[in-house]
């Protein structure tokens, strides 16, 4: 009886143990969530056609790993993850957000009717900023053209949005910037639709 209850005993402090040392489960966050579908309607024409290339991130965040600034250090958090590398979760997301904006088909990489106006959007992200508690910080330096005209506009968006605790809260605060980047974009767009040239939207630079 006693060696059966001091197995129980070695038993039940293993198992305690192995709790103890046991990883927490990744979460994982998505920029493109929640941020709408297109507003064109199912068969008919779209408004626009544009093209949204690969966006560039600077490299200390192009990881999936979330990396978080806290008075002045930066840290990785090794279980907290985007779903995808953050520069393809904000092309992904910025796509969404202007085609839903112009009623528009993101038609990178994809063939396009003959003689159909295509918008090239270029976005190079300088500074994606995350600092829990306190913002979400988004400033790139991005550009639209006519695909075969030597006509570019560029110009700079910098969308700092306040965020309360916690991850969630953060992530929401770059879906925001990254809608204040497109909405941006999208002004552009229409800006050269109707007039072949435009200037940079008020909200950017």
């Amino acid at each position: 009886m006693t060696y059966r209850l001091y197995g129980l005993a070695i038993a039940a402090v293993a198992a305690a143990l192995a709790g103890c040392s046991s990883t927490p489960p990744d979460r994982f966050y998505s920029l493109a969530t929640g941020m709408g579908t297109p507003a064109a309607k199912s068969g008919a024409a779209p408004a626009y056609f544009i093209e949204i290339p690969a966006v560039t991130v600077p490299q200390q965040v192009a990881r999936k790993q979330l990396v978080v600034t806290t008075d002045g250090r930066m840290d990785l958090l090794e279980q907290d993850l985007w779903t995808s590398p953050p520069a393809a979760e904000i092309g992904q997301a910025l796509s969404q957000v202007v085609t839903n904006d112009l009623g528009a088909v993101d038609v990178f990489r994809t063939p396009t009717p003959e003689g159909a106006t295509v918008y090239r959007i270029s976005t190079n992200v300088q500074r994606f900023e995350s600092a829990p508690g306190k913002y979400a910080l988004l400033d790139a330096v991005w550009s639209v053209r006519q695909v075969g005209s030597p006509k570019v506009l560029t110009c700079r968006t910098v969308a700092s949005e306040t965020v309360s605790d916690g991850n969630e809260a953060l992530v929401a605060g770059h879906r925001r910037a990254v809608a204040r980047l497109g909405a941006d974009i999208a002004t552009a767009v229409r800006g050269l639709a109707a007039n072949g040239s435009a200037a940079c939207p008020a909200s950017a630079s």
